[in-house]
């Protein structure tokens, strides 16, 4: 995506995940609003909302068309305010993984990996997801993690998986949690 269409992608994540009521939106329980409010308060055309739900490579944003025909859009997950995505439970796969900063270790070794202002923790399925996520801010010093999903669940944690493929989970206790070769 080009710098404006990523200017407006931050834009849409701050409001639909974090301050709708700033952005002049209300949500709904499920975190939906129409997409005809959101175009509204954030002044941009239908044509640019388009191009940054179809580009955007994580598939944050959901649009879907409601029981009355209205057109609906989303953050798929990531929200720091209450809402219920609605997902069922998943059984995760043996391992996932999530990517952070190299100085969070200390942290996550003694407390393990925490949903901090969000809903969850987002772990992907893939190493090279969780690298793209963990280089977000400090591409030198990116760690891997290695989750034994699996063994957590088995444990009696509860995983979901969104519709863009992110894993989420309430926390990671530090047994289940291993660097990454």
């Amino acid at each position: 995506m080009d710098s404006d269409l990523v200017r407006l992608s931050k834009r849409m994540s701050w409001a639909l995940r974090h301050a709708p009521r700033d952005a002049g939106i209300a949500l709904d329980d499920g975190g939906w609003v129409p997409v005809a409010d959101l175009l509204a308060a954030l002044k941009v055309s239908r044509g640019e909302l388009d191009a940054v739900v179809a580009g955007n490579d994580k598939r944050r944003f959901a649009v879907e068309v409601d029981a009355t025909g209205r057109e609906m859009i989303r953050a798929s997950q990531g929200h720091s305010v209450d809402v219920d995505l609605g997902l069922p439970p998943a059984d995760p796969p043996e391992v996932l993984y999530h990517g952070t900063d190299a100085a969070n270790l200390p942290s996550i070794g003694a407390e393990g990996l925490r949903r901090g202002a969000r809903q969850h923790v987002h772990l992907s399925a893939d190493v090279a997801t969780a690298t793209a996520v963990g280089t977000r801010r400090r591409p030198a010093s990116v760690a891997i993690l290695a989750v034994a999903a699996a063994d957590m669940a088995a444990d009696g944690h509860t995983f979901y998986l969104s519709a863009n493929g992110v894993w989420l989970t309430d926390a990671v206790p530090p047994r289940f949690i291993t660097r990454h070769a």
